[in-house]
């Protein structure tokens, strides 16, 4: 169970760094090295934040399926069948 911990958290940090990347490359950097994210993208995931799955579009779920898709195939090694 602690290798299936480790290898899930190395795709998670994986998973959220690369959202970071993609975070930090809309926002408008400062001198001082402070980001502003624009308020069309913050309006944007605001309401991807209080919209629940199934009601989300198609191309927003298909978002999420990518990512799951990462980590998925650790979870049906360990416990699929004949784990």
């Amino acid at each position: 169970m602690d290798q299936l911990m480790e290898e899930l958290a190395d795709v998670e940090h994986e998973r959220w760094s690369h959202w970071q990347r993609y975070v930090h490359s809309r926002c408008v950097r400062h001198s001082d090295g402070s980001l502003t994210i624009p308020a069309e993208l913050v309006q944007r995931w605001e309401s991807q934040m209080a919209t629940p799955y199934a009601e989300l579009s198609e191309s927003e779920k298909e978002s999420d399926r990518e990512q799951v898709r990462r980590y998925l195939p650790l979870l049906v090694r360990a416990f699929g069948p004949g784990a």
